[in-house]
C-alpha cells in the first residue's frame, strides 16, 4: 500500500518570536520568587460596569495598573534595580504590559510600555491602552526597532541584554520598571501563571472565578482574581512583597480610583 505524505501547512516563523528566547535567557540570571494570591474584585468590577453604563470608557486592565502603581508608591523599592553596590529607585512606575495583535495573519503578543502609571488616573490609563490597541504593529515605532534588533546575530542580542541588566536607566527606557502580564484575558477559567521574567517586580494577572465567600458574616458568590506576584529575591524580600499584596487587595476592595459600588444580595 502506498504511504500518503502527511497533510500540513507552513507558516513563516516570525522574527519577533526570537525576542521571547532572548527574554527567557536574560531571565535565568534572576532569582525570582512567586506568591499566588486571590483578590476579591466583585465590587471593583461592578463599579467599572456602572461607569461604562454611564457612558465612560474604563478598562479593567487600566484599573489594575492604577492600583498597582499606587501600591508601589508606598514602597518604591519594589521596582528598584541594582547597579553595582547601589539600588536605583525610580520615581515613575513604568509598566511593560502586553496586548494581542495580528502580524501576517498570525497572533502575536505586542509589548506596550505605559509610563508613570502611579501618576495617571484610571481614565488616562484607559485612553493609553485604547490607543495602543488601535495602532497596527507594523506602524508602531517600537515594533520597528524590535525588528531591527532581531536582525542582529544572537550573540550580539545576548550582549545587548547583558548591558541592559547592568544599566537600570536603559532597562527602564526600553523595558519599563515593572512587568504586568494579563494571561487571564485569553481564557475564562481561574488559575495562576508563573512567569519567567528579568524585571524586579512582575504581576501576572490570571483567571477570574466565582466562589462562595463570607462577607459580613453571610455567604455570597464573589468574583476572585488569581494574581501571581513575582519579585527578584536579590532586591525584594518576602515580607515587603506580602505587604504589597495586602495593599493591592485593600485598594481593590475599596474601589480606589472608582466610584464605590457594593453588590446587593
Amino acid at each position: 500500500m502506498d504511504r500518503q505524505p502527511p497533510s500540513y501547512e507552513t507558516r513563516p516563523f516570525l522574527k519577533i518570536r526570537r525576542a521571547y528566547g532572548d527574554l527567557l535567557a536574560a531571565s535565568r540570571t534572576k532569582d525570582v520568587i512567586h506568591g499566588l494570591v486571590e483578590i476579591d474584585v466583585t465590587d471593583a468590577r461592578q463599579a467599572i460596569a456602572q461607569t461604562r453604563a454611564a457612558g465612560h470608557d474604563v478598562s479593567f486592565t487600566a484599573y489594575l495598573l492604577y492600583v498597582i502603581g499606587r501600591a508601589i508608591d508606598q514602597d518604591p523599592t519594589l521596582h528598584a534595580y541594582r547597579r553595582r553596590n547601589r539600588l536605583i529607585i525610580f520615581d515613575d512606575v513604568d509598566a511593560n504590559t502586553q496586548i494581542e495583535a495580528t502580524v501576517n495573519g498570525q497572533p502575536i503578543v505586542k509589548s506596550v510600555i505605559i509610563r508613570a502609571i502611579n501618576h495617571q488616573s484610571v481614565e488616562e490609563l484607559t485612553a493609553t491602552i485604547r490607543t495602543a490597541q488601535r495602532t497596527q504593529p507594523e506602524l508602531d515605532r517600537r515594533y520597528r526597532w524590535s525588528l531591527a534588533y532581531l536582525n542582529l546575530p544572537q550573540p550580539v542580542r545576548r550582549l545587548v541584554w547583558r548591558v541592559l541588566l547592568r544599566r537600570p536607566d536603559l532597562f527602564k527606557l526600553l523595558g519599563g520598571t515593572i512587568a504586568v502580564s494579563s494571561v487571564g484575558m485569553f481564557g475564562p477559567a481561574g488559575g495562576w501563571g508563573i512567569p519567567v521574567t528579568p524585571a524586579t517586580l512582575t504581576i501576572t494577572v490570571g483567571g477570574l472565578v466565582t466562589k462562595p465567600c463570607y462577607v459580613d458574616d453571610r455567604l455570597q458568590p464573589r468574583e476572585l482574581l488569581d494574581i501571581t506576584i513575582s519579585v527578584d529575591h536579590a532586591i525584594v524580600d518576602g515580607a515587603p512583597a506580602a505587604r504589597f499584596a495586602r495593599r493591592l487587595s485593600t485598594q481593590i476592595d475599596d474601589c480606589a480610583g472608582l466610584q464605590p459600588a457594593r453588590v446587593q444580595t
